[in-house]
């Protein structure tokens, strides 16, 4: 893949290494290599191949400066156990006949891993990946992995980074503005390099203020003469994007090895993203060659991503709703800057005035040239909390199938849109375990809701016949850890403190 480079700027390059190290570019823009797509993956090749071998040889194409030993230890230690199924990311048939096209439908599984959402994936590879990016310039040098949360990132990060040599790790989540057993799983994480912290505001207010600390020269200065550097854990770095790469080959794989399809043959993907990294990694997967015929963005009521995708104009000036689908609630989709990126063939200059516009007037237009390119590759649709709430219900009468909030998004929107032309099989990601969200999914398939989450648990378990996972059902009896809450402002001071007491 060859060197970095942030998205505005060629004038600085980087290794892979330091790139996740730093998680950010200095002036504020999101690493990228020119290299994407030079190596292609043979899709012969990958009905014989299992995930870890999958994910060898995609990290090894995105992560140059990885030894193959490194990256197959990476590997090892981020999947060997971790996950409930062999296949890491399994994918299910839906039982509902194909559509009108003959296209059957299929659901990726990602939420199998120790807190039941998909960035287990990305975040038990990240602190791998970071703990062997220390050279000997760096080598005494600790990391605080400072990260805002807009639901399911905040733990997954912690579950990876907690006790982990060399690093420390910071999360901030916006307050009320989670599902009860998401803050859970935050408040009552244990480690002594962990510190949780709630933000009067919501995730985009978090989001933008923890941009700002990575900017904030003095505050580096001064960590810095503590022998401390900051990182990310967001999708912003790229060592959490190209992890997510692999779930994409491995569906592929196992539709051919269930026969479903041929070598070749082109496969559509509906993804519910908010801040458009789970779906920019099937982006990156299909320059590096598998068979993709669109790319399908599935939106809640803060539907900027569709806005955007139908008229070439982003706008965060517009109300912010609360969902039932909280890791979509973003009006700032970070990752959509990479796109950007690689849609202007690498023209910083405009990705930078675009950057800029946000930042200063909450809006930009990209070139009609550009546009075209994107949605060439990206289709669009949204779902409000009714058809979200039809969607988990309908996925049930149809299929006996329990789907969580965000992934009912996805539900509606492929419901809706018809399959792209030569389209072989199509392929739900399905990005968190309906029990994270037990009370939005019990009332959406008509259950009493008694008042306690974990009593939703119990009855959504009796009447579908499915079990929650352990990690879940037993948050209830874990001691609360972390009850800070600052406003927005105060972020800072609060990262300084945690990261100066490592």
């Amino acid at each position: 893949m060859g060197l970095f480079h942030s998205t505005r700027s060629r004038e600085a390059t980087c290794t892979a290494k330091q790139a996740i190290r730093r998680g950010i570019a200095p002036d504020g823009g999101l690493y990228v290599s020119d290299a994407l797509g030079e190596t292609t993956i043979d899709v012969a090749t990958l009905a014989s191949k299992s995930y870890f071998e999958l994910a060898r040889e995609v990290l090894g194409i995105l992560l140059p400066d990885y030894t193959a030993d490194e990256i197959a230890a990476c590997v090892e230690e981020a999947y060997g156990g971790t996950f409930a199924s062999e296949e890491v990311t399994p994918l299910v048939p839906l039982k509902q006949a194909p559509n009108a096209d003959g296209v059957s439908t299929y659901v990726l599984e990602l939420f199998g891993g120790p807190t039941s959402a998909f960035k287990d994936v990305a975040l038990q590879m990240l602190p791998r990946l970071m703990a062997r990016t220390g050279t000997g310039d760096n080598a005494g040098e600790k990391i605080m992995i400072v990260t805002a949360t807009s639901g399911d990132t905040g733990k997954a990060a912690l579950a990876g980074f907690a006790d982990a040599p060399g690093c420390g790790i910071t999360v901030f989540y916006p307050e009320g503005k989670v599902s009860r057993v998401q803050e859970l799983q935050m408040t009552t994480q244990e480690g002594a390099n962990v510190s949780v912290c709630g933000v009067r505001g919501n995730f985009d207010d978090a989001q933008s203020a923890v941009k700002r600390i990575f900017a904030d020269t003095e505050l580096a200065v001064r960590l810095a003469d503590a022998g401390v550097v900051l990182s990310s854990a967001n999708s912003i770095n790229v060592g959490r994007l190209v992890p997510q790469v692999v779930y994409y080959f491995a569906a592929y794989a196992q539709l051919l090895r269930a026969g479903a399809i041929k070598a070749g043959d082109a496969v559509e993907f509906c993804v519910p993203t908010g801040n458009f990294g789970d779906i920019l990694a099937g982006y990156y997967a299909r320059r590096m060659g598998l068979p993709v015929s669109r790319l399908i963005v599935a939106s809640d009521k803060n539907n900027v991503l569709f806005d955007f995708l139908t008229t070439g104009t982003y706008d965060r000036k517009r109300p912010f709703f609360t969902t039932t689908s909280p890791s979509m609630d973003i009006l700032i989709s970070s990752n959509l800057e990479r796109m950007l990126y690689y849609a202007a063939d690498g023209d910083c200059e405009l990705v930078a005035n675009l950057m800029a516009g946000l930042a200063d007037g909450g809006s930009y237009t990209v070139p009609a040239e550009v546009l075209a390119r994107i949605q060439d590759v990206f289709g669009c649709g949204w779902a409000d909390e009714d058809q979200v709430a039809a969607a988990i219900r309908d996925c049930w009468d149809a299929n006996a199938y329990v789907i969580d909030p965000h992934t009912a998004c996805g539900y509606h929107v492929l419901e809706e849109l018809p399959a792209s032309p030569g389209t072989a099989a199509r392929v739900l990601l399905s990005t968190a375990s309906p029990y994270k969200f037990p009370r939005a999914v019990a009332g959406a398939l008509g259950l009493f809701c008694p008042p306690s989450d974990f009593a939703c648990m119990d009855v959504l378990a009796k009447a579908t016949g499915t079990t929650p996972p352990a990690q879940l059902a037993t948050l209830q009896q874990k001691p609360t850890l972390h009850t800070d809450v600052v406003d927005v402002d105060a972020m800072g001071a609060f990262v300084e403190h945690a990261a100066l007491n490592l």
